[in-house]
Formats: structure tokens, sequence, C-alpha cells
């Protein structure tokens, strides 16, 4: 599908407001050919953000307003990731995304929440890109609130983790009990669940060991620290693994009971379902994967520092796991009570 004449340059939004397919500023890295096809590719854009890019699988869109920010947002992107490589190129590589926000987006005079507002457009962005183009999956886990509060808001509490291990315990599946187990020591994000291989497993010296050309941000060697518990259902796992016939010849560490690779949407049923099975109230937060990832960073900063929770974590940069520099609530309430 093309746009129509009418909405060849802009789609009006509001009597007085319409979104630039092109922005003028993108306008001038494109020749006519390149122009044409950056069009048509950012009204496809712009369209799925308005029409279903909120709920997919309810065709709810996004507001006008958000739709209006987020499309400007991606163009500076675009057109950044343009400058950075010296031509024109979409859609632009995940890594790119990540590039932009250390190299650009934090080092902006503007506030944390405006800086928020740049990074969950850009995972609206690459939420359409995944589902539209191979290869385009951006995992990242944010680093400012676009609230203005820079710190995991939607995390496991230390009693909702406890549960959250007791429910993966009794579904009575080595599989999904050692994938929640292991995601609680290691704070594994969605992609490294779906690239985890039996290698990594080093029960002997309870260790998970990534090695760079798997790791997220393919830049490190990880030894990442597992509990004896953990470290123990792992090796009841690699037992049942070894038998089913599912993984012959295959190296990956969790596969789907279909066959498939893990996503970040499989996994954000599977802790959903398991909050419900723990009587978990989730209270409005949003449960995600990285809720898991969140709640390991904010205790292991908590209980040793952030030098602990950097290395647990994997983060390159110190920079990143600031937002773990503070008092869990229940910790705060304890010491109210003490004073």
């Amino acid at each position: 599908m093309t746009p129509n004449h009418n909405e060849r340059c802009a789609i009006q939004i509001e009597p007085s407001r319409s979104i630039q397919i092109v922005p003028e500023p993108n306008e001038k890295h494109l020749n006519e050919q390149q122009h044409a096809d950056y069009r048509e590719y950012r009204w496809k854009f712009i369209q799925w953000m308005r029409n279903e890019g909120k709920n997919p699988e309810k065709a709810e869109g996004y507001s006008d307003y958000t739709a209006y920010e987020s499309a400007y947002r991606t163009a500076r992107f675009d057109r950044w990731t343009w400058s950075k490589t010296e031509r024109y190129s979409v859609p632009p590589e995940p890594a790119l995304a990540t590039e932009y926000i250390e190299e650009d987006v934090i080092y902006r005079d503007v506030s944390n929440a405006t800086k928020g507002k740049t990074e969950e457009a850009l995972a609206r962005y690459y939420r359409y890109l995944a589902d539209n183009h191979p290869g385009c999956e951006w995992e990242h886990d944010q680093r400012f609130s676009s609230s203005g509060d820079d710190s995991p808001r939607d995390y496991l509490t230390r009693r909702e983790r406890r549960r959250v291990r007791e429910a993966a315990l009794a579904t009575e599946s080595w599989r999904e009990a050692t994938i929640v187990l292991t995601s609680l020591d290691a704070a594994l994000r969605p992609v490294e669940v779906a690239r985890a291989k039996a290698g990594w497993v080093d029960t002997d010296n309870m260790l998970l060991r990534i090695p760079r050309e798997d790791s997220s941000k393919n830049t490190d060697n990880w030894r990442t620290s597992l509990t004896s518990r953990t470290a123990e259902a792992l090796e009841h796992w690699l037992e049942d693994r070894a038998e089913d016939p599912m993984y012959d010849e295959r190296e990956a560490l969790w596969l789907t009971r279909e066959g498939t690779q893990y996503s970040s949407r499989s996994l954000a049923r599977l802790l959903r379902r398991l909050c419900d099975k723990a009587d978990i109230d989730t209270g409005g937060r949003k449960m995600t994967w990285y809720s898991v990832r969140h709640s390991t960073g904010t205790y292991v900063a908590a209980e040793r520092d952030l030098k602990a929770a950097k290395d647990q974590l994997r983060h390159q940069t110190p920079v990143t796991t600031m937002k773990y520099d503070q008092v869990p609530a229940e910790q705060r309430r304890s010491a109210l009570e003490q004073i």
C-alpha cells in the first residue's frame, strides 16, 4: 500500500497539526530516489503507530500526540544514522540505536524525562521493525524514565522474587524453572534467554560463561554468578534436555514447546502466568522480563554495591548501572521503624 495523493507529504492529525512524513532536515540528506523510498518506509511506520502500535492484537493505536512526537524523534535518529554511516540506509541496525543513546542522547542538554521519551520512541520504532524486518529486534535496558524518575519502577520485590521462584518450581518443568531461576540470578535479558547455549553452563563453579560472540552487546566475555540452588536445578535440566529429541544437534539451552527461541513476548507471558499463580498483585505495573532484571540489579546494588551490580548485569559502563543506586522501599520502611 502506498500513500494517497493527500498524504504524500504529510498526515493530518488535527486541524492545525500534521506529521511531515519526511521532515525537512531529513530531505537534505536524500536524492530523489532515496526520498521516494524513505517516504514510503516512513508512511508505513507512522500509520502502524496510529492504527495498531499500542496493542496490535486489538488494533489499538497510539494517540495522535504520541505518534507525532515519536515520528519526529525517530526521524532525527534516522538522520543521525546516515551521518554516522555516511550513507542512506533503512531500517537502521539495532546496534546503531544503542550507540545513538550512548553517544548522543545521554549528552544532550535536556531533562532526563526528555531523554526517556526519546528512548521510548526508539522502542516503538523497533517493535514495528521487529515485526516487519527480520533481524531488527532491539534489546535495550531503558536508562531514563519519561516521568523524570530514572529508577526502575516495575521490578519484583524480595517477597515477589521468592514467590515467583516457588511458582516456577511448582510447574514441574525443569525447563521453565531454570529459565526463571537463572534469570533471577543472572538478570538475563530476553535476547540472552533466546541465545543461551548449554555450553554456557558451568555448574561446578556455579557460573554462566557467556562468550563475547554470544553476549547481547557483543563486546566482552562474561562470567555471571549463580546460586547453588540454580546450579543444581540446571544440572537436572541438562539431564532432561539430553534426553529430549527436540534438542538433538541444537546448542540452545532453552526452547519453547514448539521448538522455537523464546522472545520478549513469550517470556512476558510466562512471568505474568507465574505472577497469577503466585497471587502477586501487579498493581498496574508493566510486568515484562525486564522486571526480573531490574529486580536483580536493584537488590544486588542494595546488598553489595554498584560495582557488583554492574558486573552481574553485564553493563559496559557504570553510568548504566547508576539508576540502581537506590534503596528499595522495604529497606527504607525498615529504617523508618528503627528511628
